[in-house]
């Protein structure tokens, strides 16, 4: 079919583009139409194995491993180069695959990789410590011995990305693992596999050695071969904790590292004293942002009961201004869900919720008119218990819960009784209490009053308990990466 933009649809192994040795074919729906936009190769297991030993290859006899830091963070740059002359073509896609408003398209999915991108080959890598000399220790009559600690790179790594944020999600891996030297195997989602195949093209561009990066599409059966494959020595994950657990098993059978993002249901904490107009903003945020889609959005709003109604209210109002529909339309500011099971399960949350006594004060429907796409309307739940199913189970659409407090004890006790623990939020005018809860918060990532502007490279992200293992971004990310050697001598 004709596009006004321009993808690649196959598949990337060993420095090639290759429709691989199956029939089987993925097909792209845009989630907001139906319709399919794209039919790319659905890799068999063996294509899934020449792209591990490419990479194996890549790593035990290529140069990449063996290049000086400064020559990889050259070859970052032209990526970064070529994907910021590409970015129209990786907006277009993002917005018809993963079904995100313009303004997500044109800001996180896209331009914030590739500010990481630069920060990585700018700022990381040239300051980071690769080597680093040991003090002198003196053993009486032995001699003195020392050495020097290196930072070196981790091996073969499988990268398997989800489907909400396909491009921004795939790059976190990407960055680090070949920042750090290492090959690398990326699985996007099989419902959003072209923004991360456009990677191969950049690839190209930059001249990455062949091996180094390949792009492989496929579901359970290929992530299954990723990480428990011999020559796989690091599983990166980003999905469900329910996928994550059994990721993490798969990979401890050959004690494989293992670095999961996972799921979130992250509190946004309201004191009597908040800026409540700020506080509504970010929990409207934590609703209808990519249609919920994010792990680490504020979708349980615990608001002092002095500003319990005023704030429902309030978010009530927000949610009525919010407008439902096709991403490629300007004045969209929340699209679709990624499919209809999605929906159907979102669907069934909601239903589960009301069983059990919460009250919907918004939505809880389909938006009227539209017949065709994933559509479901921002939902706001009031009179929630934490133990409902509604405050402890992550959506992953559109859905918010308010649950009051009468202290700061309380609330923090509300906020940490969560299996997760990725994000939360404190909005208070007393910025001394308000660092203190967020001190007391169980949780990868605390925002006081709103945080800074933007998706910062300089942070860490990830999160406690069930949200996972390991970190992503900047030098948090690369460390992940990398493998920790002690070369010592003495001198006599």
């Amino acid at each position: 079919m004709t596009t006004a933009y321009s993808f690649s649809s196959q598949l990337y192994i060993d420095g090639r583009r290759t429709d691989g040795g199956s029939d089987a074919r993925i097909v792209v729906r845009n989630p907001a139409t139906e319709e399919t936009i794209a039919e790319v190769p659905e890799a068999s297991l063996t294509d899934v194995r020449a792209a591990v030993g490419a990479a194996r290859r890549a790593f035990d006899e290529g140069p990449w491993p063996r290049m000086r830091p400064a020559a990889r963070a050259a070859v970052l740059l032209c990526m970064a180069e070529e994907m910021e002359r590409r970015l129209p073509d990786l907006v277009a896609v993002n917005m018809a695959e993963a079904g995100s408003v313009r303004a997500l398209a044109e800001s996180l999915q896209t331009r914030v990789p590739v500010a990481h991108l630069r920060d990585m080959a700018e700022r990381v890598m040239p300051t980071f410590g690769w080597e680093r000399p040991m003090e002198p220790t003196i053993a009486p009559g032995i001699g003195i011995s020392q050495g020097v600690l290196r930072r070196e790179a981790f091996g073969v790594c499988a990268l398997i990305s989800a489907y909400n944020f396909p491009f921004f999600l795939s790059m976190m891996k990407v960055i680090p693992a070949l920042a750090a030297g290492c090959t690398v195997v990326l699985k996007p989602a099989p419902q959003t596999p072209l923004d991360s195949l456009l990677i191969g093209d950049f690839a190209d561009a930059a001249g990455l050695p062949p091996g180094v990066l390949n792009i492989v599409t496929g579901d359970v059966e290929a992530g299954r071969e990723l990480t428990t494959h011999p020559m796989v020595d690091l599983v990166s994950f980003t999905g469900s904790d329910t996928v994550g657990r059994m990721v993490y098993a798969q990979a401890a059978a050959s004690m494989k590292k293992a670095v999961l993002e996972l799921g979130g249901k992250s509190a946004n904490i309201v004191r009597a004293d908040a800026d409540l107009d700020g506080a509504v903003r970010s929990a409207l945020a934590g609703i209808t942002t990519h249609a919920g889609q994010g792990c680490s959005l504020l979708t349980r709003t615990l608001v002092h009961e002095s500003v319990h109604d005023e704030l429902v209210a309030r978010l009530s109002a927000g949610l009525a201004g919010v407008r439902v529909g096709d991403p490629a339309d300007a004045a969209t500011t929340m699209g679709p869900l990624i499919s209809e099971a999605q929906r159907d399960k979102v669907e069934k949350l909601i239903r589960a919720g009301e069983e059990e006594g919460a009250r919907v004060v918004f939505g809880g429907g389909r938006p009227v008119g539209l017949d065709r796409g994933h559509f479901v309307e921002p939902t706001l739940f009031v009179g929630v218990d934490n133990a409902m199913t509604v405050a402890r189970t992550e959506f992953f659409g559109p859905v918010g819960v308010v649950i009051p407090f009468r202290t700061d004890e309380e609330a923090v006790g509300i906020a940490n009784d969560s299996p997760y623990g990725l994000g939360g939020a404190v909005w208070s005018a007393d910025t001394v209490t308000a660092y203190e809860i967020a001190g007391r918060i169980r949780a990868g990532g605390v925002t006081i009053n709103g945080g800074s502007a933007g998706v910062n490279p300089r942070a860490a992200f990830g999160g406690y308990k069930q949200s996972g293992l390991g970190r992503e971004w900047g030098e948090f990310g690369l460390d992940e990466y990398l493998q920790t050697k002690t070369v010592s001598w003495a001198a006599r």
